[in-house]
């Protein structure tokens, strides 16, 4: 929140800077005796384009548009001044707000359209003194300017083009996470899936046997391949549903833990001076859906990490096992103060969080994070532990 506050705090002063230096190309128009409307329209043409809110943007008012448009209506304003051999002014404002369409232009436009935009912008910004020196080498002052001009477009796009790049590695670094995890989810679906067959095919083996002597007792059995046939096809029918534009699973990936393993994974995570509790009510069951068991244990053992990564000065953890409302609700919580010992390189990315949501929202689930009410943090989940059964229709 702290952050938030300050960052809109930085927008505020951002904003009413630019304002104020194109309130100052205004006045030396009007000073120097020239008409106001040319450079009124051009700086509301680039003001508009750099400061309307994204969230309000319409769809039509793409970056390429916002950064040609206004890059267009300077060189149209300085081509007229040359045409008609009339001195016409250009200040901060107008400069700085070139700059700033630049940035927009390198950073979020098309790859193509960037190049082509990024270029109208520089070439508009480096046009403006020809209004008032009729050249770009007349004079000692006009090259200066142009020296001025080249550095401050050398600075702007270099720093755009680094944060395009970042967020491009960013976006190839998520991309990969998600595929990793469903690849994850796909060795899930093998190993919840043979469960089920394996189960249905030693059933039908005994049923196969009773059906000479034991014809009576065939009804439980049967009931219970129904019942696995029913579970494996609710298994596959959710987890494939994540598995988009993703390649055959690797079948050798190790299966992920249960309810149960969560008891072993929060003795391991116990240190000297870390305590881990496993608070489980009692309401939850042993056989929730396999896939449920194992988005549980992600949840936790994703959760444990991250305190010993952000927070090893924590010493108490508390793991809570809940059943509300047919969801299973799992929370981790710990009293750190963030506080670690770790180097910086093995933070990790902030991927892990991801990739779990992806497992979590596959299933319908929720996701949240955050600091607790007083001191530390939680990671909560809510898993649904009900599936829908297909009913038949007769008649």
């Amino acid at each position: 929140m702290r952050f938030a506050w300050l960052r809109g705090c930085a927008r505020g002063v951002a904003v009413g800077s630019l304002l104020a230096v194109s309130v100052v190309d205004v006045l030396v128009a009007s000073d120097a005796g020239h008409a106001l409307w040319p450079a009124v329209i051009v700086l509301a043409a680039g003001l508009t384009a750099v400061l309307w809110p994204g969230g309000r943007r319409p769809a039509w008012l793409t970056p390429q548009l916002r950064t040609g448009a206004p890059a267009l209506l300077s060189l149209l304003y300085t081509a007229a001044s040359l045409l008609r051999h009339r001195d016409a002014p250009f200040g901060p404002g107008e400069i700085t707000v070139l700059l700033c369409l630049l940035f927009i232009a390198v950073r979020h436009c098309p790859p193509r359209w960037a190049v082509v935009c990024g270029v109208l912008d520089a070439g508009a910004l480096l046009a403006t003194p020809t209004r008032y020196f009729r050249s770009v080498w007349s004079g000692d002052e006009a090259p200066l300017y142009e020296l001025i001009g080249l550095i401050l477009i050398g600075l702007t796009a270099g720093l755009a083009a680094y944060l395009r790049a970042l967020d491009y590695r960013r976006t190839v670094a998520v991309d990969e996470t998600r595929r990793g995890e469903r690849l994850a989810i796909a060795a899930d679906l093998h190993d919840f899936v043979a469960h089920h067959v394996t189960g249905i095919l030693v059933q039908t083996q005994m049923a196969r046997m009773m059906a000479a002597d034991q014809r009576g007792e065939l009804d439980p059995v049967l009931a219970g391949i129904k019942r696995a046939a029913t579970e494996a096809l609710a298994s596959m029918r959710r987890t494939v549903g994540v598995l988009r534009d993703t390649d055959s699973p690797d079948p050798d990936l190790r299966p992920v833990g249960d309810l149960a393993a969560i008891a072993d994974l929060a003795n391991s995570f116990e240190s000297p001076g870390q305590h881990v509790t496993l608070d489980r009510h009692t309401g939850v069951a042993a056989d929730l859906p396999h896939e449920v068991q194992a988005a549980a244990f992600r949840v936790v053992q994703e959760a444990l990490t991250n305190v010993r990564r952000h927070a090893a000065d924590a010493t108490r953890v508390t793991i809570g096992l809940r059943h509300v409302a047919q969801r299973l609700e799992v929370t981790v919580t710990d009293d750190g103060r963030g506080g670690t010992q770790l180097p910086a390189a093995a933070h990790g990315g902030g991927f892990g969080l991801i990739g779990l949501r992806e497992r979590v929202t596959a299933l319908g689930g929720d996701l949240h994070t955050g600091p607790t009410s007083g001191q530390g943090w939680e990671l909560r989940a809510s898993l649904p532990t009900h599936t829908r059964r297909a009913t038949t229709r007769t008649g």
